[in-house]
C-alpha cells in the first residue's frame, strides 16, 4: 500500500472529501489550512449538476498551495495533490488509479460519494480515509460503513463548516 517514496514526497494515503452542492466554502476552509507537504492525495467528490461546467478547480487553486487539478481517467495518485471530480463523471479507484466514467444513472438520485468510498475501501483497506464536510442528505453514509468495515477505526472529530446558499 502507501508509504511509497516518490520525487514529490512520501505518500501517506488517499483521503476522500465529500460535500453537497454548497460545500465549496467547506472545501476552501479545509484546504486553506492543510500543509502543502502532508503526503496525502485528496479526492474531492462534490454534488454538482452534471449538465453544468464547474469552476471548483479554479476556485480552490486560489486558497491553497497544494496542486489542484480536475481528475482524469487513468491517473495514478501523487502525494500533496488535490483531484476534483468533474460534475459529469462518477469515480472509482482500482490499484491506486483513478477511474472516471459516465454516471450509471442519468436521472434520479445519484450517490457519488458512497460509490467512490466503497471502491476506496476495497482498494486501500485500512488506509482509506474519508471526510464528509457538509450536506443534509445521506450520500457518504454507506461508504463510511464500507471504510469502517475495511478496518479503519472511526474517530469522532467535530468541527462545524458552514456552507450557505445565497439566492
Amino acid at each position: 500500500m502507501w508509504q511509497n517514496n516518490t520525487k514529490k514526497g512520501t505518500f501517506k494515503g488517499i483521503e476522500n472529501l465529500g460535500a453537497s452542492a454548497g460545500g465549496l466554502e467547506a472545501f476552501e476552509q479545509l484546504l486553506s489550512r492543510m500543509p502543502p507537504d502532508s503526503g496525502m492525495a485528496f479526492v474531492l467528490v462534490p454534488h454538482l449538476d452534471p449538465s453544468h461546467a464547474s469552476m471548483m478547480t479554479e476556485l480552490l487553486r486560489r486558497v491553497t498551495t497544494i496542486e489542484v487539478t480536475e481528475a482524469e481517467d487513468g491517473v495514478k495518485f501523487s502525494p500533496n495533490h488535490v483531484y476534483v471530480i468533474p460534475p459529469s463523471k462518477e469515480v472509482s479507484i482500482y490499484q491506486e488509479t483513478l477511474n472516471l466514467e459516465a454516471p450509471k444513472k442519468v436521472h434520479g438520485l445519484r450517490m457519488p460519494i458512497d460509490s467512490f468510498l466503497r471502491s476506496l475501501a476495497e482498494d486501500q483497506g485500512e488506509m482509506a480515509i474519508c471526510i464528509i464536510l457538509s450536506g443534509t442528505g445521506s450520500d457518504g453514509t454507506l461508504g463510511l460503513r464500507a471504510i469502517h468495515g475495511a478496518g479503519r477505526r472511526r474517530q469522532g472529530v467535530r468541527r462545524k463548516f458552514r456552507s450557505e446558499f445565497r439566492r
